[in-house]
């Protein structure tokens, strides 16, 4: 009895087990899913879960990653605004946001046919862009005119609703992974950034001479100032002292004797700078200062 109960029992479980594997499924955190009912899409689940369906073959799910993918474009020639051939290839990070489109529009969700038709997209939108810049917005020796930044942007936002609305994928980031030269114009190229430098040192030479005129204009504007300055400043001094030495002419003209007197004071001075012996008649000028009294006074004229 108590083993028929257990059977019973356990065979309630397996069927609950079962029934729960027939009419439920798994949405993971990294998934998005879509039920088909007769292989038609039917309901989608973005958000992870349990979800209620019905058993095959009256409804199926199909899971897919929702996490970001990548894949490369082609290394191909693409014609810029001066028409010159530029291999450009890109990369590109894509999801599914949308699993119902993806559903229908890719058979079976193959995400090998998503990156094959994304990768078209992409490429028709690269051409596109390039053709829009010139040469120089990718390579140049000036950073100032590279504008690849700007260009890769530009791509990302052409074909970000035409992925959206016609694959159910969004497409978060892309760049220029590789920029090259086709043989044929690599040459060219060169002579062209070659003038391109030749001119860039043509300009700075030119700004050079032109800053250094500037400056040896303001160096002779300043230094003749300072010699005016200068010239008016020694006029001042000399005739100060023109001034003087007409005074001191005008006291020596009233003493002679004083004029006499001072002179052979000057004499006296410029001999005994130095030491050394020295014999002589004490009534040699101006030697013969030193026998002067003190108070002897002069005489007038």
């Amino acid at each position: 009895m108590k083993q028929s109960r257990l059977s019973i029992v356990v065979g309630l479980i397996l069927a609950g087990i079962f029934g729960l594997l027939l009419f439920t499924f798994q949405v993971r955190q990294t998934e998005v899913a879509v039920v088909t009912t007769f292989g038609k899409p039917g309901a989608d689940y973005t958000e992870p879960g349990l979800k209620v369906k019905l058993p095959w073959p009256i409804q199926n799910v199909y899971r897919f990653d929702k996490r970001i993918q990548n894949f490369e474009s082609k290394y191909e020639e693409a014609l810029t605004e001066d028409n010159l051939n530029l291999m450009v290839a890109v990369y590109a990070g894509w999801k599914i946001v949308d699993p119902k489109v993806f559903l229908q529009r890719f058979k079976d969700g193959s995400v090998n046919e998503a990156e094959r038709s994304l990768s078209g997209l992409v490429s028709s939108a690269k051409n596109a862009r390039v053709a829009k810049h010139p040469f120089s917005h990718f390579i140049s020796p000036d950073e100032k005119n590279l504008k690849l930044v700007e260009i890769e942007q530009e791509i990302l936002r052409s074909i970000q609703e035409q992925a959206r609305k016609n694959y159910g994928v969004e497409v978060t980031i892309l760049g220029i992974k590789k920029l090259g030269l086709p043989e044929s114009i690599t040459q060219k190229v060169f002579d062209r950034m070659r003038a391109e430098r030749q001119r860039l040192v043509l300009q700075y030479q030119g700004q050079g001479e032109s800053q250094s005129i500037q400056i040896r204009s303001a160096a002779n504007k300043d230094r003749d100032e300072i010699l005016s300055k200068a010239e008016g400043e020694a006029t001042r001094i000399r005739g100060q002292a023109d001034a003087e030495t007409s005074k001191a002419y005008r006291a020596m003209e009233q003493s002679p004797e004083l004029a006499v007197f001072l002179q052979g004071l000057t004499a006296l001075e410029q001999t005994l700078k130095e030491r050394a012996t020295l014999i002589f008649d004490q009534r040699t000028p101006p030697f013969d200062l030193l026998n002067r009294k003190a108070d002897a006074p002069f005489k007038q004229p």
